[in-house]
């Protein structure tokens, strides 16, 4: 009886380690005060790494389909998405960017970090006419999966796309 139940307590222990995750971020009130005032976004999502491509597309996790759920979610939401020419032509040229970084750790094991930012043009205080594209608010996610647990890391992508349109609807309230 002690031996079954000992196995039984590993076997929680191992199903919790595989589909531990944590977040991490820069998202506090002041980064979430540069959101304010956007009235749309570019949506950039990076290609996924050769090493998991094969057994992520069978979960239809790809840089596509990546894309078309993070533009649903902030459509649904109220977000206007811009176009590759409208984006070019708004002033600060917001980006929504992307990415899901992997590493195979053991055969069929990857560690996964998913980062999501914001970017826009700023100017440096120390010279002002000078501009760049800096992140302004980000958020992101590390994990472990194996090829059978691969969903997690599309669902995780959207968790975090949630939370940022949270945050955006929070400082971009309907007057």
């Amino acid at each position: 009886m002690v031996n079954r139940g000992l196995v039984i307590i590993c076997g929680i222990l191992i199903i919790l380690s595989c589909v531990v995750t944590t977040v991490h971020g820069m998202d506090t009130e002041l980064t979430r005060i540069t959101l304010a005032g956007i009235q749309g976004i570019h949506v950039k999502v990076e290609e996924l790494q050769p090493n998991i491509q094969k057994y992520a597309s069978r979960f239809n996790i790809t840089q596509e389909q990546l894309r078309k759920d993070v533009t649903l979610k902030l459509e649904k939401a109220g977000i206007i998405v811009l176009s590759s020419e409208k984006w070019l032509k708004t002033t600060g040229r917001p980006l929504l960017y992307v990415n899901v970084n992997t590493h195979e750790t053991e055969k069929y094991w990857y560690a996964f970090n998913i980062n999501i930012q914001v970017r826009q043009v700023v100017s440096l205080e120390s010279n002002p006419n000078l501009k760049t594209m800096a992140d302004t608010w980000s958020i992101d996610m590390t994990g472990i999966a194996n090829i059978g647990t691969l969903n997690m890391i599309r669902d995780n992508v959207g968790n975090l796309v949630d939370r940022f349109v949270n945050v955006y609807l929070s400082v971009n309230a309907k007057k």
